[in-house]
């Protein structure tokens, strides 16, 4: 027997050719000598891939649920004065302008913090800065009960929009260090899914709230923005103690789970050349046309936000508390688009047109509730717009972590959020000048169909210039 034809001369591969030896069967019998299982490369990529999916499975599980709550925290005390407004309004004789524009100052400070704020998560570590932002933003949005005057009103937004700063694009830039690129719009869209389902819970409690009225000397108002105020100060403990500052120091990952994380992302980073110095963020004219479209589409969400309780009352003449429950199902409406247009973006590899659809059926939305006042019509458009709004989140957030990374990546989600920002302030003031030039929303609402076809084209004009495969511009182009 030829032992030097052996693949292996481990026991267990001697074993059937010595038998075959001493057997009185012809050696030509014998099977072929196999490896032992296991050793192969495809073995090894499907462990790595077991490795991956439990990592990813433990971040998705431990971190989007937390900031998801978060999230829906923070939007709830960010629009809860749409609610309040249908007494608040009335008891401290604000007109339509003037809550328009306290309403829009809540953005203008905001967007003034934001990137500042983000820098600072990356120097203090997302634990700590995200748990500061909600203690703040908790105690202020509390402190809202106190306004009895428009100067009070606007300096109290002011100082909100002040306080909740670098919260949003410093989940997205945290985001961004913990799920690769295939996995981000899921991501993406499963934390963000709070802000509708944040329009549910305010729904279903607004009326409630609103309707202890006169309660310990409180207007059902002011009941509203306390009782709404204070999970924020409470969950900022929770952030503090329960949110890792990235995977480095998550206890709840393996080694193996760790360095499969961070190996995708470095991997990710040297493929695509991406940029990570400051300069490189505020010179790239992608941050330009996506803080452009975000601009847009916020201005157009606002607008509808902060109108949608007066609205819905107005076309269907119903109680507060039954008011609320049609915002909450609208709600609802919109988490299913934006977790179903995430996945199947993430599944199809595909951008362009889950970000454009999304937008042409808003537009058609906005028509539709500018030239009617039947409920009938109405409220199915308001269904379009919420679910457009939505639908686009996931995959348009994406994008940013294709070219951007570091510190880069920080002031450029930043910069992107600050400008789009400046629209939630323009919309409700437009929308508060326009209800009291014509005394109605809906002329307001159909303009807004004209910013929402300027963001479509914007993204059409980002990917002419920079077309899937060059919008993450390889290093040697550089």
């Amino acid at each position: 027997m030829d032992f030097t034809r052996l693949d292996c001369l481990e026991p267990h591969c001697l074993a059937p050719m010595l038998y075959s030896a001493n057997s009185s069967l012809p050696m030509q019998t014998t099977q072929a000598v196999r490896k032992p299982e296991g050793h192969g490369p495809a073995m090894v990529h499907s462990a790595d891939n077991a490795v991956g999916r439990s990592a990813l499975r433990k971040a998705s599980m431990r971190l989007l649920p937390l900031i998801g709550a978060g999230y829906c925290i923070a939007y709830m005390d960010r629009v809860n004065v749409s609610f309040a407004a249908l007494q608040m309004n009335r008891q401290l004789n604000f007109s339509a302008t003037v809550f328009g524009l306290g309403a829009g100052l809540f953005f203008l400070s905001y967007a003034a913090c934001e990137i500042p704020s983000n820098l600072l998560l990356v120097r203090f570590g997302a634990r700590r800065w995200l748990a500061r932002i909600m203690v703040t933003w908790g105690l202020l949005s509390m402190g809202m009960i106190l306004v009895r005057t428009p100067v009070e009103f606007y300096v109290m937004r002011l100082l909100l929009g002040a306080a909740e700063a670098g919260f949003f694009p410093g989940v997205i830039f945290y985001l961004m260090q913990w799920f690769p690129a295939s996995q981000r719009a899921r991501a993406v869209s499963r934390f963000y899914i709070a802000a509708p389902l944040s329009s549910t819970v305010m729904g279903v409690v607004a009326g409630w709230l609103m309707h202890q009225d006169g309660r310990m000397h409180l207007a059902g108002w002011q009941w509203l923005l306390l009782a709404e105020g204070l999970p924020a100060v409470m969950m900022s403990a929770v952030f503090l103690l329960g949110l890792p500052d990235s995977p480095e120091t998550a206890r709840w990952l393996t080694d193996a789970e760790r360095e499969w994380i961070l190996r995708k992302l470095r991997e990710e980073s040297e493929a695509h050349g991406k940029r990570h110095g400051l300069a490189d963020a505020f010179s790239d004219g992608r941050v330009w046309l996506l803080g452009g479209f975000y601009f847009c589409v916020l201005l157009a969400w606002y607008a509808y936000a902060f109108s949608a309780p007066a609205l819905v009352q107005q076309v269907t003449r119903l109680s507060t508390a039954a008011v609320g429950f049609i915002i909450a199902g609208l709600g609802v409406v919109g988490a299913l688009a934006m977790l179903g247009n995430g996945w199947d973006s993430d599944r199809r590899g595909e951008r362009f047109w889950h970000i454009v659809t999304p937008l042409l059926l808003m537009a058609a939305g906005y028509v539709a509730v500018g030239l009617s006042v039947s409920p009938l019509i109405v409220l199915p458009a308001l269904v379009l717009v919420i679910g457009g709004t939505m639908a686009t989140q996931g995959p348009v957030w994406t994008i940013p972590a294709e070219f951007l990374q570091g510190k880069s990546a920080a002031a450029g989600v930043a910069t992107i959020n600050m400008i789009g920002i400046l629209g939630g302030f323009v919309g409700p003031y437009w929308m508060g000048v326009s209800k009291d030039a014509t005394g109605t929303l809906q002329r307001g609402l159909l303009t807004i169909a004209a910013p929402v076809l300027l963001a479509a084209a914007l993204i059409a004009i980002l990917w002419q210039r920079w077309p899937p495969g060059r919008l993450a511009l390889r290093a040697d182009s550089r």
